[in-house]
């Protein structure tokens, strides 16, 4: 390919390109698009303390679709966080339930008393009666599926839409990396919407995935640093100054004593956590704690830790939760403008691939 070439696939894009290739992006967006009642097919992850009304509403205010994290919550104090949402916006936004919640179907008729279009269940199987329940409540129901029998499983159960999240993301993680998974499972689920999560920053990873067949993209780091997060402005900073290799998961010294690998930043804590660990292993093979005692003990280290980085701000010992992704992290931006960058990338990227593909002829 001569100079020349080179220079005009990289040129700027012509209105009539951009015009084009956001229609195209548009097309694909589609599936998710109308499932989600959204302009944009874009998610927000569900992160504790960070996804309340202020950055869900945010993004659904923004064109993308906000998902509060319920978390531990409480039915009565997740009532209250949906009114607020909604006094905050007019758009559709969803809710992402624990299915270990010990109050799983209280916390399901409280979406569905409240309205709740979109219920998301994470953190393991969801039980087959919040399903229906969620469902003949009116509410589309949302799973997450790390595997490809499992998403076929999911959809026999009757969710709506399916979530696949490689290791990449931010928090409790599974094995496996999003350009895997997306290849075991999106040629063959077409059945339901399927949304890609983990590791994604940039509009045109997206529309990568979305040629692959993907509805749409969920994006978490990127949205803990927006401007609109709660999260204290010392988390953002980690979030900002970090490089991918930064986010790392959680270690795990002696196979008896199983570490729930959860993506974060590397500071003082997770070091400390290692000594920790070595410090109870040792007291378990002198006999002064039983094996279940000392796996309490480790579990137990990063009780508060999450709240106390992005609340409270301390970076150094806290649970800096965050992605490979946050590596793109490179400002503290608004949320409109975070969608709109991803956008302008996914145009921008379409526009080169149709070059491309008018001077193969």
């Amino acid at each position: 390919m001569s100079d020349m070439l080179a220079l005009d696939l990289n040129a700027p894009p012509t209105e009539a390109e951009k015009a084009r290739a956001r229609k195209r992006f548009d097309h694909l967006c589609r599936r998710g698009t109308e499932f989600l009642g959204t302009d944009y097919a874009i998610l927000g992850g569900a992160m504790s303390w960070v996804s309340e009304r202020n950055l869900v509403s945010a993004i659904s205010n923004a064109g993308g679709f906000g998902v509060i994290a319920c978390g531990a919550m409480q039915p009565d104090r997740l009532a209250e966080e949906i009114a607020a949402t909604r006094a905050m916006t007019d758009r559709p936004f969803g809710v992402n339930l624990i299915t270990m919640h010990p109050q799983l179907d209280e916390l399901v008729q409280v979406c569905l008393n409240a309205g709740v279009g979109h219920i998301v269940l994470a953190g393991g199987i969801p039980p087959g009666a919040a399903i229906k329940a969620a469902k003949e409540g009116g509410a589309k129901v949302v799973a997450f599926a790390p595997a490809l029998v499992l998403a076929k499983r999911l959809i026999k159960m009757g969710v709506d839409a399916l979530v696949i999240e490689g290791a990449e993301a931010g928090g409790h993680v599974g094995p496996v990396s999003l350009t895997v998974l997306a290849q075991e499972i999106l040629p063959h689920i077409d059945q339901v919407p399927v949304f890609v999560a983990g590791g994604l920053g940039r509009g045109d990873a997206l529309v990568s995935y979305l040629e692959q067949g993907a509805s749409g993209g969920q994006l978490g780091t990127r949205f803990a640093a927006a401007a609109e997060s709660i999260a204290h402005e010392k988390f953002k900073k980690a979030f900002v100054r970090s490089n991918a290799r930064d986010a790392i998961t959680s270690v795990q010294l002696d196979e008896r004593f199983p570490v729930i690998p959860v993506r974060g930043l590397v500071n003082e804590g997770s070091r400390r956590f290692l000594a920790h660990q070595a410090e109870v292993i040792n007291r378990f093979q002198s006999g002064e704690l039983t094996r279940e005692e000392a796996q309490l003990d480790i579990e137990h280290f990063w009780a508060g830790a999450l709240r106390r980085a992005v609340i409270d701000g301390d970076v150094e010992n806290g649970s800096v939760m965050a992605g490979q992704s946050v590596g793109m992290v490179k400002a503290v931006q608004p949320v409109a403008e975070i969608i709109s960058d991803l956008v302008e990338q996914a145009v921008v990227a379409l526009v080169r691939q149709q070059r491309r593909m008018d001077c193969n002829g």
